[in-house]
Order: structure tokens, then sequence, then C-alpha cells
């Protein structure tokens, strides 16, 4: 599909309406106070190369083309090889008809063919839509649907996800006999700064994904300010963990690339695994870009030593970062530059960012900080006039990196994307966030919480309607809600309240598995709460602060028998200890009943202490039932040193650490 500002073809969406204009309060004579904040603290103006991503990439190749750009497992790809690559590829999307704001569906693992594939969809002018392997084939079908996209890129093993993609879809591992014969120089560009770089879906609030467009012009102002800001250097590798879809991975895949550094692919894992393994490796690593839930992870599973020489720089996003988390970092690793960054995906992955100091406070939350290079922040009362510092209000975003819009969402875009009464820049708009937010009296910004529905958990960020409407078309669903609970500290969880029709409740089991066909894995609740009635406030509106806490309700399963042996009744007894549910039989799944990567290290911990064994935490993902986990236990208990036996060496070793 493709995206223009001039009139759009029949099969093209209507262009958006022209955003709505702040109101004459907005632009009223702006006190003294809110114009030294107008003036200094969003002095941001820097000077950024004025093309696009791809070609600041070509750039690198030029200055050191067989310097190792791409390291995955035991391969290694170099500039000049992964330039060569993705021109093949790119020739052959532009005789597909690929071109400026044309959008390119890619769905491939992490692999070297992966970044083929993004730098290719640049290199032929177009966007690519980054298509999560691991979600549900329905949503991935809207999503390609959605967009329009005119090829899709990926590879054999996902096929089965595209069944009706039919000729559209070409293959970077089978087809490429036929793209190796393209032409590997760099092809002349066609795309310019404002045409759009990628299109990344995210939770909607009307029950749909939506898509956030977004430019390279936003795109290479921030990479260009990461680079210096986190001293991205030639040399020094960057390891990446998590999904395309994901817009926390642009800070660690694309500086590196346009910086001379290299990027380490990491395979995809449970619980962050492969990334802890990375980390444990000796290696001179430029950045860490990781969310607080995966900071929590690793401090539960490391040394203060390893802690030391893990990055240079911890950059730290995607959710509300507390300073309880740092402790590890700050006491024994005090070299690392530990950064909190904020910003939604509609101002590209970062807008806001404050380091931490060794005087800053060792509790709460950490603050968001300052705008970054061209960025400017504002925090506006309700009728889009500016609040004094200290006053909460919400915040608003302008500069280099406000996305288009929405993809065919105009009325959404226009609620969203307002003209900007400050900038003076004719065209210029502010992304109404949802944050609430205060300045300090410095100008430094504190992030308070949402203003409406939508949540963060474990760095994802959830629409709770989009997950409310997927339950309520349940047939056996009369009306639900659906709550992110943090009834104990750091242990924030969905939990999904449901009302049944007539005829007796749907089994929680049964939800579970149909939300599963539909939403990823990160947006299916933990929790399940069956009502007589939701409770309402006097105006009829469901009362959401009246929800009740989930209860230590009995699993219901039990399936397979109750646990018998004594190793068995001490794991099922820890299980209920942490998931807050008793009645677990044998078989049931740890994480069907609300486990989590964190629930699963605190599992581990216990076992540990209990049976003095070590187990990986890959091993529980493998063996998640009372059952094949007690196994686990009692073959290292039989095989450890000083059990009376000798044997069992190598089953050992599938479970020790």
């Amino acid at each position: 599909m493709t995206i223009s500002s001039e009139a759009p073809a029949r099969s093209r969406p209507a262009p958006a309406p022209a955003p709505a204009t702040a109101p004459a309060t907005a632009t009223a004579t702006a006190t003294e106070e809110w114009q030294h904040l107008l003036d200094k603290w969003n002095g941001t103006r820097a000077d950024f190369p004025q093309v696009c991503a791809h070609e600041l990439f070509e750039q690198q190749v030029v200055r050191n083309p067989e310097a190792v750009a791409l390291v995955f497992g035991n391969r290694q790809v170099s500039y000049r090889e992964l330039n060569e690559r993705a021109n093949r590829v790119a020739r052959h999307l532009r005789k597909r008809g690929v071109g400026p704001d044309v959008l390119v569906g890619v769905c491939l693992n992490r692999s070297p063919e992966l970044v083929t594939a993004l730098l290719a969809v640049w290199k032929a002018g177009g966007a690519y839509v980054p298509l999560d392997p691991a979600y549900p084939p329905e949503r991935l079908s809207f999503m390609i649907g959605d967009a329009q996209t005119l090829v899709l890129l990926t590879e054999e093993k996902c096929r089965p996800l595209f069944s009706s993609s039919g000729g559209d879809a070409l293959y970077l591992d089978s087809d490429w006999p036929l793209l190796g014969q393209e032409a590997g120089e760099n092809l002349a560009p066609v795309a310019c700064p404002s045409n759009l770089a990628y299109v990344i879906y995210t939770s909607g609030s009307t029950g749909q994904p939506k898509g956030a467009m977004i430019v390279h012009r936003g795109l290479v102002n921030y990479l260009w300010w990461a680079i210096t800001a986190y001293a991205v250097e030639p040399g020094r590798s960057v390891p990446v963990h998590t999904s395309v879809s994901f817009d926390l991975t642009v800070t660690g895949l694309y500086p590196p690339l346009l910086a001379g550094g290299s990027v380490e692919l990491l395979p995809e894992d449970v619980g962050a695994q492969n990334l802890l393994a990375a980390l444990l490796r000796e290696g001179d690593r430029s950045l860490l870009k990781i969310t607080p839930a995966h900071l929590e992870l690793l401090g539960h599973q490391i040394t203060a030593a390893q802690a030391a020489g893990m990055s240079r720089v911890l950059v730290i996003g995607g959710e509300n970062l507390l300073a309880e988390n740092l402790r590890l970092w700050r006491e024994h690793a005090p070299a690392t530059r530990i950064i909190n960054e904020y910003g939604p995906t509609e101002t590209v992955v970062g807008c806001c960012v404050h380091e931490v100091q060794p005087t800053d406070p060792r509790n709460g939350s950490v603050p968001i900080g300052r705008p970054i290079a061209n960025t400017q922040l504002y925090v506006l009362g309700s009728k889009l006039e500016p609040v004094p510092p200290g006053a909460i209000g919400e915040l608003y975003i302008g500069g280099a990196g406000v996305a288009r819009g929405y993809l065919n969402r105009p009325e959404l875009t226009a609620e969203r994307f307002l003209s900007d009464p400050f900038s003076g820049v004719p065209g210029a708009r502010l992304y109404k966030s949802g944050d609430l937010a205060r300045y300090r009296a410095d100008g430094t910004l504190e992030y308070l919480g949402r203003a409406d529905d939508q949540v963060k958990v474990h760095g994802y960020r959830i629409e709770l309607g989009e997950i409310e409407a997927t339950l309520a078309a349940q047939p056996q669903v009369r009306s639900c809600a659906v709550l992110a609970r943090e009834d104990e500290p750091g242990d924030k969880q969905l939990v999904a309240y449901v009302v049944s029709r007539d005829g007796g409740a749907p089994r929680t089991e049964d939800l579970r598995a149909c939300l599963k066909e539909k939403l990823p894995e990160f947006m299916v609740p933990a929790r399940f709460v069956h009502l007589d009635s939701l409770p309402l406030t006097p105006n009829g509106k469901i009362d959401r602060k009246a929800l009740p806490a989930p209860s230590r309700e009995v699993s219901g399963a039990g399936e397979g028998g109750v646990p018998c042996t004594e190793t068995e009744k001490r794991v099922a007894a820890i299980w209920s200890e942490l998931l807050k549910v008793d009645g677990i039989g044998m078989h049931d799944d740890f994480f069907d009943l609300g486990g989590d990567s964190m629930t699963a290290v605190a599992l581990l911990a216990h076992l540990h202490e209990i049976f003095d064994v070590d187990l990986e935490l890959a091993s529980l993902f493998d063996r998640p039932t009372i059952a094949s986990l007690s196994e686990a236990v009692d073959i290292l208990v039989l095989t450890s040193p000083g059990s009376g036996s000798g044997a069992g060496s190598a089953e050992r070793e599938e479970f020790e650490l």
C-alpha cells in the first residue's frame, strides 16, 4: 500500500482530516515562568543529517566494509556482505513495485536475514511493517489486511502463519537463488526524509491494534542523537534480544550499524535467558536497552561482580522505573551509566531522558528528565493551557519525532495529533500522550501515570479496551472488565473479570485459549475472576475501583491427580504461595495459572533453598507442571555430589545453571 499526501487512489485510505487547533487559551500571553520553560527547557535545537537511515548505514560500509556488522551465534556478517545482500533484495522489491511510502510486511525471527530485510525495504524506498512470528495468525492477518502490504518478506518456517498471502510472499531462504541473481551495488535513493520508515502496530482501545506511522526524519533525529548521547562507537557491540515489533529494539539495532559497531542478534527465548548468557560472556558493549522488567529479571540472576562489566551504558525504557531496582548497579557497577528513557511509539522510541546521578534518591520513581535534541515537551491543562512547575497536567510532545499519525485512522489521528501553537513552525504538531506529568522547579519532568485505561505491563503498552472487546466477543461472556493490578509491590498482572451468560460460567482454560488465538501472549490476563455482576458507579459505569482482588481460588483443573510424593507436595506448596492459587493439579501449567518470568525466578530460588538444586529458568518452560518439575528436582537430588550416586552426570547437565 502507498501512503501519500496527494489525493489518494481508490485503493488508498482517505487522507486524515486537518489536526484540531488548540483553543485560544493555549496561545494567550505566556507568564514569565512559562516563557522561561519555552525558551530554556525546550531549547533543544541541534543539527542532524537530512537523509534516510539506510543512507547513513551505507556511509559506514564505505568507511570500513570488512568490519563485523552482525553476530548471530557462530556466524558473523560484515558491513559489505550485509549491504550487498540488502541491495539484492531491494532491487527485487523495486521490481515488485515497492517505492516511497509503500508498505512491506516483515515476518522473520531474529537473524541476519531479518536485518537484511529491514534495510532492503528502506533501500527500495519503502517502509516496513514488523510482524512478530509469535503473534497469533489472526492478529497477523489483521495487520497485513489493515496495512495492505504490497509484499511480505518472511521465511519458510513462518509459511503456516500466512496461508492466505499467496504469491505476495517472498521467502528470504528458499527464494534466495532468485534474489541472489540481483546486483549487489547500492541503489539510487528514491525516498526522502519525509517518507515513511516503518509502521508499528500497538494495542488499540477500540478492540483492534493501530499502526503508528514513523518517518525517516524523526527516526534519523533520534538515532543521530542516541549515537552521541549513548557513546556508541565503532568496534563495540550491542545485544538485541527483543522483537522488531517492539520499538525498544530500534535503540539496540540501528545506532551500532550507523556508527560502525556490531549488533549481536540473540535468538528468541523465554525469560531473557539468551540475553543473560550473552551478558555473562566477556565483551566490549556500547549499550544495553532493556525494560524495567528485564532489569529486575537480570538482577535476580547475576552477582555483584557480574553486574560491573555488562555494559558501558544501561538504557531502560518501556514503563515506569523504580530507583529500588537500580540498587545492584548503583552499588556495584558505578562506572555504568544508567539512563531512564521515556517515549511513546508515536514519537520514535525515546523523546525524553534522565541519567541517574549518584546523588539521586534511592527509592521512588526515577524522573524521565529532559527532552532530547529537536524535541519539545509541554505539560498542559484540560484546555491546553500550560500549567506551572509542580502542577500536574497531560504531557504533549512536539518536534522532529512526532509521527505522521495512525494508518487508516483519520479520526484517531485528529484526536491525538494537534496543531502546535507554541513552536511557530507552520504545520508543526503536538502528540497528546495521555501520560500525566509535572515539571520540577529545575525543569526535570516526572512521570505520574496515565490519564486513561492504557497500561504498561513488563514494558508492553496495552489498551485494556482491546482485551475487553476480544473477551466480550466470546459467546458465553455477558460482560467483562480487565484491570492491571499490583496487589503486591512489583507483581503487576492483568486480571479479567467475567460475568457469564445463562447456561453456566465458561471455564477459565477455555477463555484463556480463546484469547491466545487472537492476542499476543503479553495481553492474555494472568488471572480470571468470575462474578455474578460487575459493580457500577451511580451513573451506571463500571466501578473499577470496586472490582475485588483475585482470591486464592481452587485451580479447578486437578487433572492427573494431586501431589503424592514429598517432592511433589513441596513443589505444590511453593506454587500455591507464589501464585496465590490453591488446589493445583499435577498437570496444571505454571504459566496458565498466572506465572511469569519473575515468578519463575522466585520459584527457582525456593527450589534451591529447599532442595539445594540449581535449575535453569528455561527448564521450567520445558517442564511447567508439578509432575515434570518434581521429576527434574528428583534427578538433580539423586545425582548431586554426596547423594551416594555417581551416575546421571549427563542428565544433570540439562538442568544446572
